[in-house]
């Protein structure tokens, strides 16, 4: 079962309750939790909160962790966690499938957001989630998520801890969502994703050839838009905190699709 779903179990206890004390601040905290599999962090998350959802892609799986929580605050539901409909809640956490990391991760951060999502992921996705700019990690999956929540590498967890025991290690991370988002709208976080897609696909490229190339200017033209942000149109795609691709995809205005 969990081996054909990608699954590894986290067992230890230890673990377990520092990620439920991650995730649940407050006894009013809601929670979602994604891939609960044998209910272990199920369990350590319902200590401290009184309403948990759980939504498991095994129906074998969700069927037992339905009957153990029966008459509980835990709801359990059997299916696919990118297709059916998430609640509203303060909190998203799980122990998630790494091979669907980057559209749950995308899906936790569409608005309406949580106060707080904490995730066990591949310990190389929490470094490159928590990079900073100009680091080897930093690239489109970097940006996307600061744009829109600040990212904390909590701690490690190693690949002993799992049974079935994965090839490389994981780490947790929390991401809280900004009040203030460095995009305006879903509209706009559309734009400048394209743009951070476009530039880290010519990402060894200088700046003033990969904007030309990409948003059809002349490499003149694409200079001088640079220049005016204050980006060197020498510089590489990496070196560009969140921000800046931002004030970028503003500048580009007219060619960017809607």
């Amino acid at each position: 079962m969990g081996a054909r779903l990608g699954q590894h179990f986290l067992l230890d206890p230890s673990i377990l309750r520092r990620i439920a004390a991650a995730a649940v601040l407050d006894a009013g905290d809601t929670v979602l939790e994604i891939g609960p599999g044998k209910g272990t962090l199920t369990r350590a998350l319902a200590e401290r909160a009184t309403r948990i959802t759980a939504i498991e892609a095994d129906r074998t799986l969700a069927a037992a962790l339905a009957a153990e929580t029966a008459g509980s605050g835990v709801t359990v539901v059997a299916g696919d966690a990118l297709k059916v409909p998430w609640p509203r809640v303060t909190v998203i956490c799980g122990n998630i499938p790494y091979q669907i990391t980057s559209p749950l991760i995308d899906r936790a951060l569409r608005p309406p957001r949580p106060a707080r999502i904490v995730f066990l992921v591949q310990a190389e996705v929490a470094e490159r989630l928590a990079a900073a700019p100009g680091t080897s990690g930093y690239g489109a999956l970097t940006v996307g998520v600061q744009l829109v929540a600040t990212v904390e590498r909590l701690f490690g967890v190693p690949a002993g801890a799992f049974r079935p025991r994965p090839r490389v290690d994981s780490a947790v991370v929390r991401l809280a969502p900004l009040a203030d988002p460095l995009v305006t709208s879903e509209a706009e976080e559309r734009r400048v994703r394209a743009v951070v897609q476009a530039l880290f696909q010519r990402r060894r490229q200088q700046l003033g050839r990969s904007v030309g190339e990409a948003f059809g200017l002349e490499r003149g033209d694409a200079d001088r838009l640079l220049a005016g942000l204050g980006i060197g149109p020498a510089e590489r795609v990496e070196v560009l905190p969140p921000a800046r691709f931002v004030a970028l995809a503003r500048a580009l205005g007219p060619h960017l699709p809607s």
